[in-house]
């Protein structure tokens, strides 16, 4: 009986050691608690954490870098501070958030918005031993892959005619939103016969992006094409478009980046003409490597330290209708651990991909 007892005290301390051990993680989350994209990216996080044994916290900024910061504060200076700070460069803000961590046992990785050339070389990276990389999607190759569909919608151009484009960008100071439109540009390199009118920042925007879209619509009436950087501008400037009287799909052709349901729907009804997605997977990834580091692997030698995922992938009709089906348990068919590094050759590579919620 007292053989039984003793191993019944050993078993449960084991399993709360194991517990009150788990590897803690926030995430400092830059969007809104009720930002459709942000929500489903922290939802995805928290599927491979439990997966994964890790504890995740997620502190959401409602879009404001001095809350970022005061997060970041509390997290490396508070009582309670994590194994791991997952942030985001947005608005150039994860500089100041290296040198608060200086000194810190707390570990830092950079995911979506990666620190610029000029900000690497300003830092001096190997000032700060505990930051231990970035993990950003295929930005730049989204807003080319946006154009390049809407102009294989729109169908071959006559000789001597031209189409007007309209463009809405995200934030102009978030590396994310200049990768986007170097893909823009890149595209209306190879495709001479596409005027763009005019690029705003609609800061992520509907509501901004309406308000610039009702007078871009009047001030170019010949406009046909429309890229924008995110879904929420999208809607926004089609809702402006409905209000001039004319069809979003039919007269002016759409594009976006996102999935989230009013914008999958859109493409399932033919109002978004080209669909960009994908990322919203990059924070559960970056939770397998957190789990790969914290276990001794060294992460580095599978895709190095500032490590680019091709996330991005265009979104016909029938993928619309699976993320949808999906929405919400995203996470819940993907096997993070099978992900891991762990035990496997040196020649690993993370097989990161969108398709893999799809197995």
């Amino acid at each position: 009986m007292l053989k039984v007892l003793c191993g019944c005290l050993w078993w449960v301390g084991l399993t709360f050691g194991t517990i009150a051990h788990a590897t803690s993680v926030v995430f400092l989350n830059p969007g809104l608690s009720t930002e459709t994209f942000w929500v489903s990216y922290s939802q995805f996080m928290q599927a491979a954490a439990k997966d994964l044994g890790l504890d995740l916290r997620v502190r959401y900024s409602e879009r404001n870098g001095q809350n970022t910061l005061q997060q970041a504060r509390e997290a490396l200076q508070g009582p309670n501070s994590p194994d791991y700070l997952v942030v985001v460069n947005e608005q150039y803000i994860a500089p100041q958030i290296l040198r608060m961590a200086q000194g810190s046992p707390v570990k830092l990785l950079i995911v979506n918005n990666a620190l610029t050339p000029d900000q690497v070389q300003l830092l001096d990276a190997g000032k700060y031993p505990n930051w231990i990389g970035s993990i950003t999607a295929n930005d730049e190759e989204g807003g080319y892959l946006m154009l390049k569909e809407l102009l294989r919608q729109h169908g071959p151009v006559p000789a001597g005619e031209t189409l007007q484009l309209l463009a809405f960008s995200g934030a102009k100071n978030t590396p994310t939103s200049q990768a986007r439109e170097q893909g823009l540009r890149r595209a209306l390199g190879e495709h001479p016969q596409v005027h763009l009118r005019q690029l705003v920042y609609g800061e992520w925007s509907r509501q901004r992006a309406f308000e610039q879209a009702t007078l871009m619509f009047k001030r170019y009436p010949q406009a046909t094409l429309v890229w924008s950087a995110n879904d929420e501008m999208a809607l926004g400037a089609m809702q402006a478009l409905n209000g001039s009287g004319r069809t979003p799909g039919k007269e002016v052709l759409f594009s976006a980046i996102n999935s989230s349901p009013e914008v999958l729907q859109a493409r399932l009804q033919g109002r978004i003409s080209a669909l960009v997605a994908g990322h919203f997977t990059l924070g559960g990834w970056a939770m397998v490597l957190l789990h790969d580091d914290a276990s001794g692997v060294d992460i580095q030698r599978h895709g190095g330290r500032e490590r680019q995922v091709r996330l991005f992938q265009l979104i016909d009709r029938p993928q619309a209708q699976r993320l949808l089906d999906l929405r919400n348990h995203e996470g819940d068919g993907v096997n993070f651990r099978a992900l891991s590094a762990q035990g496997k050759p040196a020649t690993y590579q993370y097989p990161f991909s969108l398709k893999m919620l799809w197995k």
